[in-house]
């Protein structure tokens, strides 16, 4: 008997206590996905170490660490290694690393540069070279080869640390915090000394998925996990109907279990594709079933609360090949956030393919370069988000397959987008039954023991950064997404708890530099960001990095060989603050200097993100910008078909307002949550049924409906709505951008905020911004500055009738300057300002061309598949 869900086959679950192996692994219960399966491979050898609560402790007491090797007929261990010896509390001046020591390791090229070569067969292998031997035949693949294809396949390489001194030419103010980040990045150097040392470098530590887990041989499969407080160990599944005493696991030294099943007699692999599995431990809280912590994918059978992990290896012929390759990192980001089921306007969970089908053309269309998805990692609480995360290498099954996901992002490719991943390595969820939590029947496994591995905002577990497995299991998480999904980055979620062990609780940052480098830094954690930053920047070129940092830590954004943290970007999170709590003001009380400080207040060469909102303003509890400015209004009065209101009136045009200026001045790249583009009414409430706390108090939910966990697309392309009139300004001023590359321009100069008249004027790149904030005054011969003469025309007009505007300006206006200093500008020229409006100037002869984009939008149709 068998049932189904999104395709997937599950046999019914036979009892536990009555279940028995019979032999052959080919009578036992059915597979989930009832295929055969000869895939094999030959896995790398990766060494392992023992973990320790801290990097300071159990590792440097250890004497030797058993490396695992996988082999044909065996799954024995074999070849010893020295542990690596490192003090995380070391206050030990730098200089103690020797002079030998940097010679051979602290920039050497020669012996710190790896590369993937092929041996004679054609197997991939993981070599320390020398950077003055050639490679045989340069390969960037790691397992199966793809059938993209590149005229010049350079070799990857993780650089060596570097000096760690440039931040402080950078920042003459970090001199005084010098000697905290000195002993930072001497721990991050004495790390990396240590992994090139006992693991074989950063590249090779980084494939943890390639020993750990599930690996496929020629003759059968290994099973490997690391579960140090666990008494015994058994893999249980479908292929030996759940008998705990058919696979029984052997535990090494150091806590790694471990088990070969060979194939069976017929050369089929004894663990079908498709089968459910978990281990069975007697552990120090009893007897536990837990889905292996490297499980590529999991799911949630029917009429069942916990999840189970499956075995997924599918046939060559059922895996999706790429077939595009992945586009270049733009120079400015303009980044779609997106969440895969709730992007369907009817009320259910969407999929991969709906939304590959659907949405991304949509994205497309609108302008943007990238789409950022959320909740991707495995998640057992749809409302969490997909921020409690319960399975890190699975995507997530709600959607659909590993393989739709693929289509989905090759997809994206093809059309030009960047697919960036929203990562939590920030905290994991507390469920037991199918997280990490407990998993050995411990507190202290993968997160810190005690009140420290707990976040009491979250109730979630805080990771142990200062732990070698730790640090294993979430680099190769960072680079198992990259490789084996091509995703073009990662947007890394709650790095201002990581950062510090106050996590930003009830803490307010205000820029003093004691606040980022004293005791409540946790230093650990900061040198674990490097480490991915490293790993992803070193093995993928063109990937991008975001953090989503509040604190506004220094050197965030600066590269890992300056002494920085390595992200690409900052998420400028305090513009959205900002926005909130003008929006709660009176118009007469907005302050033009505080908004233009907000913007600009950015750490000089760390590039920002800039959002005016994200999903986190649309969640129930807070308001979008729209909400906010039109509330109860945005029901009666948005069709065209009768009168407007004042209300609507004035949101509709401050909400393009703020999104412009946000874009404008806020930093070098862009994001919006969908659906805001076009003001997406109400909020998002994730079905849930009512709460009962342990106090008696119950907590009402909403009977799990989808309502308002989707997404209206239909109203932003009603031609009888007026949110069709934000989305068209939305997309004008996405393909602006793209035409002018304002965002990224170096030069920038704000050249007026007047306060009386609720005037902001300044120059991006070649273009000249004016936002007339004022509720009821337009200015006629309202002079501007500039610094370039000639002829200007409008490229962007938010009064613009097609965007629900009331066309007081004249676009075929031309506009000259005349010399002579205006506003600190060596020219300037005369211009009217309606209330309420934002305009973009531009020289003539650049002009034309991006006022097409502007004005003439491509209509919106849902079912238009972009190219195909």
């Amino acid at each position: 008997m068998v049932y189904t869900i999104s395709g997937i086959r599950f046999p019914v679950l036979p009892s536990l206590h009555n279940s028995r192996f019979r032999g052959d692994r080919r009578t036992a219960s059915l597979p989930v996905f009832l295929r055969n399966n000869s895939f094999s491979r030959k896995t790398l050898a990766l060494k392992s170490s023992h973990d320790s609560d801290s990097l300071s402790s159990a590792i440097a007491k250890s004497d030797k660490v058993l490396i695992p090797q996988d082999q044909d007929n065996s799954a024995s261990l074999t070849d010893q290694l020295e542990t690596p010896d490192i003090t995380s509390e070391d206050t030990q001046n730098l200089e103690d690393l020797t002079m030998e020591d940097e010679d051979k390791y602290n920039i050497s090229e020669a012996a710190s540069s790896y590369r993937h070569i092929e041996d004679g067969q054609g197997s991939v292998v993981s070599s320390l070279v020398d950077v003055n031997i050639p490679a045989k035949k340069a390969s960037v693949s790691v397992g199966r080869k793809s059938k993209i294809v590149s005229d010049e396949v350079k070799p990857k390489i993780i650089p060596p640390p570097g000096t760690g001194q440039k931040i402080y030419e950078i920042d003459p103010s970090l001199l005084a915090h010098r000697d905290h980040l000195d002993f930072r990045y001497g721990q991050y150097k004495r790390l990396c000394y240590e992994i090139d040392k006992h693991e074989g470098g950063l590249d090779t530590f980084s494939r943890g998925y390639e020993k750990f887990g599930f690996i496929r041989s020629a003759t059968g499969i290994t099973y490997r996990e690391w579960a140090p407080g666990a008494k015994s160990a058994a893999l249980i599944g479908d292929f030996n109907n759940w008998n705990p005493n058919a696979d029984v696991m052997t535990r090494n030294e150091f806590g790694v279990w471990e088990i070969f099943l060979p194939n069976n007699v017929d050369g089929s692999p004894p663990i079908p594709h498709g089968s459910r599995v978990k281990i069975r431990m007697d552990t120090p809280s009893g007897i536990k079933d837990s889905i292996p912590a490297w499980i590529k994918f999991s799911v949630q059978a029917p009429g069942e609360i916990p999840y189970s992990g499956i075995y997924y290896d599918p046939p060559e012929e059922e895996k999706y090949v790429f077939k595009h390759p992945q586009p270049k990192r733009p120079k400015s980001l303009r980044i779609y956030e997106s969440h895969i089921g709730m992007s369907s306007p009817e009320p259910k969970i969407n999929t991969y393919v709906n939304f590959r089908d659907d949405v991304l053309p949509r994205i497309k269309r609108l302008g943007y370069n990238a789409v950022q998805i959320m909740a991707i990692q495995e998640h057992s609480y749809y409302a969490s988000f997909g921020y409690h995360v319960t399975n890190f290498f699975a995507p997530s099954s709600r959607f659909g397959t590993p393989e739709e996901l693929k289509s989905l992002i090759d997809r994206a490719h093809e059309l030009g987008l960047l697919v960036l991943m929203d990562i939590v390595h920030s905290h994991a969820s507390n469920n037991t039954l199918d997280g990490l939590n407990m998993f050995d029947g411990t507190d202290g496994h993968y997160f810190h023991p005690g009140s420290r591995g707990y976040h009491w905002m979250w109730d979630s577990r805080l990771f142990n950064y200062g732990s070698w497995e730790v640090l294993r299991y979430l680099l190769s998480n960072a680079r198992w997404w990259l490789d084996e999904y091509k995703f073009d980055g990662f947007r890394f979620d709650g790095v201002t708890s990581m950062m510090y062990t106050h996590h930003g609780l009830e803490v307010a940052f205000t820029g003093n530099y004691n606040e980022y480098f004293g005791f409540a830094t946790d230093v650990d954690a900061v040198v674990y960001l490097m480490l991915t930053n490293d790993v992803i920047h070193g093995l993928f070129p063109e990937a991008v990095t975001i953090g989503e940092d509040v604190s506004g830590m220094p050197t965030f954004c600066l590269p890992t060989q300056d002494g920085g943290i390595g992200f690409d970007y900052r998420l400028h999170m305090a513009i959205a603050d900002k926005w909130i709590e003008i929006l709660k003001k009176n118009d007469e009380d907005w302050k033009m200097g505080d908004i233009i400080h907000t913007l600009t207040n950015r750490r000089w060469l760390e590039k920002c993100v800039a959002y005016a909102e994200s999903h986190d303003q649309a969640l129930v509890g807070d308001k979008t910008i729209a909400f906010w400015l039109m509330d109860k209004d945005m029901y009666d009065f948005m069709a065209l078909d009768r009168p407007s209101t004042p209300i609507i009136d004035r949101g509709i045009a401050l909400h393009k307002m703020i999104r412009l200026i946000t874009m404008g001045l806020g930093g070098e790249g862009y994001l919006n949550f969908m659906g805001n583009e076009f003001g997406h009414p109400e909020w998002i409430d994730f079905p849930r049924g009512d709460q009962h706390l342990p106090n008696g108090v119950v907590v009402p939910g909403n009977n799990n409906s989808f309502d308002k966990c989707r997404r209206r697309f239909d109203l932003g392309d009603a031609d009888y709505l007026r949110y069709q009139g934000m989305q068209e300004f939305d997309q004008a001023m996405q393909h602006l951008e793209e035409k002018f590359g304002f965002m990224t321009a170096e030069h920038q100069y704000i050249s007026r905020k007047n306060e009386g008249d609720k005037i902001i004027v300044f120059e991006r790149g070649n273009l000249i911004f004016v936002f007339n904030f004022h509720w009821t005054n337009s200015y006629s011969d309202y002079r501007v500055g500039c610094s370039t003469p000639g002829k200007y025309k409008i490229v962007l007009d938010s009064d613009d009738a097609l965007f629900g505007g009331f066309s007081r300006l004249n676009h075929a206006a031309e506009y000259f300057t005349s010399e002579g200093w205006y506003d600190d500008r060596p020219r300037s020229f005369l211009i009217y300002a309606p209330s309420r409006t934002a305009v973009v100037y531009a020289l003539a002869d650049e002009a034309e061309p991006a006022l097409a984009d502007a004005t003439e939008p491509e209509p919106v149709d849902l079912d238009d598949k972009l190219l195909g």
